[in-house]
């Protein structure tokens, strides 16, 4: 039976309000009953200062996950998946309008709820950088350090969208246009992320990237995830295994060492399932340095392989995330403190979301024994995480 795409059509009066569908003023209708692809559809979520609109996109394929995209940061504002009993949950921390990302509530403690992250994920020591010989200053925005990309990185861009439909997965290409010398760093910069949804419910992240001068890129996405829905509380009964023999230790301002040190006997082994909460409250050095986990781990294997799985026990969801990336940063909340409502109307405290960000190793550009995170002229950055949804 040939599948009849969905049809995108706006709210009118009389029968379509009667049903109460989507308020934001767009509804998408399959065509048949028996339609359950993969779905795109476009809304308003309001405007910046300066008048400049934000749409929000909402993908959906067609067996109960939705993720829902802001053009503003390229946010990922809401994920919606089932649990073992089929009910949809939103597992993704986040702010119900546009204005959440715009307050100054958090401009101490900026949490990048869902965001892209670039130029530069993560950290870099100094807030500076020598690249072939040149010293670049880029923005002290985390005590001496720089992080995420500056003051005004990616999570605060503006993204031209462009929906994508294919067979079976449906796709938004993001495009922004990075000017030479944005936040300090050289080279125009050309990057597309692409998100795409598959029937069975994947999320697939593709960043792109090309220079035309020589430069630093290393490109993530900073979704919070509490699997047991958002504002359910703290996320410590989790159980989470990362395929990571090693991590990257740091000091008292969470720059790396330098070093490649061990897991095996700290709290940072998840070799095999832990809790959460089983060992954050430890006074290991490290996690007092972090304030709970705020690591890289190592990744073991080359090319796509499996990072992590995250379960839910009482949900039953399961999250795994594949990557082609060489490090994941396990991130457990700990910054958060109450100060922000998020999407359900509750507030977010230390615990109640986790971060695993598929990266290159903080403060690369200045350890020239991690893997390298420098882009020149004629090449392109091009990287794919994929978090698969599923229940137990």
């Amino acid at each position: 039976m040939k599948r009849v795409p969905p049809l995108t059509v706006p709210l009118a009066t009389g029968a379509l309000i009667a049903a109460g569908l989507l308020a934001g003023g767009l509804l998408t209708v399959p065509a048949t009953a028996a339609a359950s692809g993969p779905t795109i559809a476009k809304e308003p979520f309001g405007a910046l200062p300066d008048g400049t609109k934000i749409d929000r996109y909402t993908l959906g394929s067609g067996h109960g996950m939705k993720v829902r995209i802001l053009t503003y940061g390229g946010i990922v504002q809401s994920l919606d998946v089932p649990d073992r009993h089929g009910r949809s949950g939103d597992v993704a921390l986040g702010f119900r309008t546009l204005d959440g990302y715009l307050s100054d509530t958090y401009k101490d403690a900026n949490p990048y709820f869902g965001a892209l992250i670039g130029r530069y994920g993560n950290r870099i020591g100094g807030a500076q950088f020598t690249l072939d010989g040149k010293t670049y200053k880029v923005p002290a925005n985390d005590g001496e350090n720089s992080l995420h990309g500056g003051t005004t990185g990616f999570d605060k861009r503006v993204w031209t969208a462009q929906p994508v439909k294919g067979g079976d997965t449906v796709s938004l290409r993001l495009s922004y246009v990075s000017p030479d010398g944005e936040e300090g760093y050289p080279g125009t910069l050309r990057t597309t992320v692409t998100y795409t949804v598959t029937r069975g419910n994947d999320l697939r992240i593709r960043y792109q990237a090309t220079t035309d001068k020589p430069t630093v890129v290393n490109l993530t996405n900073h979704t919070y995830f509490n699997l047991a829905g958002e504002g359910s509380g703290e996320v410590y009964g989790h159980k989470v295994q990362i395929n990571a023999s090693r991590y990257t230790p740091v000091d008292s301002t969470l720059i790396p060492t330098g070093q490649l040190a061990t897991v095996h006997g700290t709290p940072l082994d998840f070799t095999r399932p832990h809790t959460i909460g089983e060992r954050v409250r430890q006074g290991d050095q490290q996690m007092v340095y972090g304030r709970g986990y705020d690591h890289n781990f190592v990744l073991d294997g080359t090319g796509m392989k499996l990072a992590a799985r995250v379960t839910e026990p009482t949900t039953g969801r399961v999250m795994e995330i594949r990557t082609d990336q060489p490090g994941l940063q396990f991130y457990s909340g700990n910054f958060l403190d109450g100060r922000l409502v998020g999407t359900g109307g509750t507030m977010y405290r230390q615990g109640d979301g986790f971060a695993m960000e598929t990266q290159h190793f903080p403060d690369s550009p200045n350890k020239p024994q991690f893997p390298s995170t420098t882009l020149r002229p004629g090449q392109t950055y091009d990287s794919t995480s994929v978090y698969s949804f599923s229940t137990s």
